[in-house]
């Protein structure tokens, strides 16, 4: 795959209070595309990061039917992808690519 692909792949990091967590267990969760698939995400993370990925995990989460100014609307669907790395592996999300 090329960069331009893997850019394309890891949209954003999910910085949330649960995902912090699984930092601990050398867990980092990604925003993926729809049309991600695992195989194209492990590909992505590791050349975009340079570690080595042991399981990758996705989550598919609708979005919700919200209000706004009155009127029902709808969130987008978005993918999660919870990347598992070797052992001795991390990333620092913080920084950026």
């Amino acid at each position: 795959m090329t960069s331009e692909k893997h850019y394309n792949t890891i949209l954003t990091p999910v910085i949330t209070e649960k995902s912090t967590l699984g930092g601990e267990q050398n867990k980092v969760t990604f925003k993926v595309p729809l049309s991600a698939s695992k195989p194209e995400i492990k590909a992505a993370v590791e050349g975009l990061f340079d570690v080595k990925v042991e399981a990758v995990n996705t989550i598919r989460q609708a979005g919700k039917q919200k209000r706004f100014r009155g009127k029902m609307g709808q969130r987008s669907d978005y993918k999660k992808a919870i990347v598992t790395l070797a052992e001795g592996q991390s990333i620092d999300v913080t920084t950026g690519v």
